[in-house]
């Protein structure tokens, strides 16, 4: 079953509450979070604080993406927060199993993100640690961005890494996801969406998760 995972980075943050209570009602379960130190990306956004108050606000799934040089520093703060799935990228300078291990240890899942110009095999050696992949089809940072085309090429790679493991992983995929897109990512076996703007500024957001269903829907009875 494909999740869709609202990035909190495309809703209206003056009116987030309401903008939670429109995830719930959408029946959606997931809530992504991108979390940016203005170091390994040119931005910044949220904290440990920002996510203790969305859990307090929520019972939904926190998709918690770390975007930070140092995740190391913040992992436990993070799940004390109440994160339910904790990303780190694979390119920091950091022992990236030793991170998945910590995170582990403190009851969260685990998740390991590429940029779009990472290669598909950085990810193989961690699939053992992992329940989520994340692969950028944007340069990690800001909403809003086209998808870059390129990077679906690494879904089909990916998907048959982790259905070699034998495990349980989620192939999630974020950026630029719109409607007229969705479908040859679903296509190429991302089974996680993020969607930020292109669901929280959509004129009937409703209507966007019913046809993203559909699409999964249709690809899974493919013959």
């Amino acid at each position: 079953m494909i999740e869709i995972s609202p990035s909190v980075l495309g809703a209206d943050l003056l009116r987030l509450g309401e903008e939670i209570e429109l995830v719930e009602t959408l029946g959606l379960q997931w809530l992504h979070i991108d979390n940016m130190d203005g170091h390994f990306v040119s931005n910044i956004s949220f904290g440990p604080d920002f996510v203790a108050a969305m859990r307090q606000k929520t019972n939904l799934f926190l998709d918690v993406h770390l975007m930070l040089s140092n995740p190391r520093q913040y992992i436990a703060a993070y799940a004390r927060a109440g994160a339910d799935l904790i990303t780190v990228h694979a390119e920091v300078t950091d022992d990236v199993e030793d991170l998945l291990r910590l995170i582990a240890a403190q009851g969260v899942k685990t998740g390991v993100s590429i940029r779009p110009d990472t290669s598909p095999e950085a990810v193989r050696r961690l699939l053992p640690l992992c329940d989520l992949v994340l692969v950028m089809t944007v340069q990690p940072g800001f909403g809003g961005q086209s998808m870059r085309e390129d990077c679906l090429s690494k879904l089909p790679v990916i998907r048959k890494m982790i259905d070699e493991t034998g495990r349980d992983i989620r192939l999630e995929v974020d950026g630029g996801i719109k409607m007229d897109n969705a479908h040859r990512v679903i296509q190429a076996g991302a089974d996680v969406l993020v969607i930020g703007t292109g669901l929280f500024q959509a004129e009937d957001p409703a209507a966007v998760v019913t046809a993203l269903h559909e699409m999964a829907e249709g690809e899974r009875c493919a013959p």
